[in-house]
């Protein structure tokens, strides 16, 4: 069996994931993360009703605000990853 992934692996495949860009064998590491991980599956939730919201609005560019907003709080998210995220 394989190792399962660490958090910041499954953060930084997540969009790909929803995507269903992976390979098999990535996609299942995902999916196996996220059985045990309930920090990524609130990631994952939260990624997935941000993607419904802004395909509702039908915008090609966030509103710069909004960008920031988002790229501080996927900053964040990285460093709280990598100092104690699940292995």
């Amino acid at each position: 069996m394989d190792r399962v992934i660490s958090c910041g692996a499954a953060v930084e495949q997540l969009w790909a994931f929803l995507d269903h860009e992976l390979d098999d064998h990535d996609q299942r590491a995902v999916e196996a993360h996220l059985a045990f991980c309930r920090r990524c599956c609130g990631e994952m939730e939260f990624a997935t009703h941000l993607r419904r919201l802004l395909a509702a609005k039908g915008t090609a560019e966030l509103p710069g605000e909004v960008r920031t907003r988002l790229d501080r709080f996927i900053d964040e998210l990285a460093e709280t990853t990598y100092e104690g995220g699940t292995p």
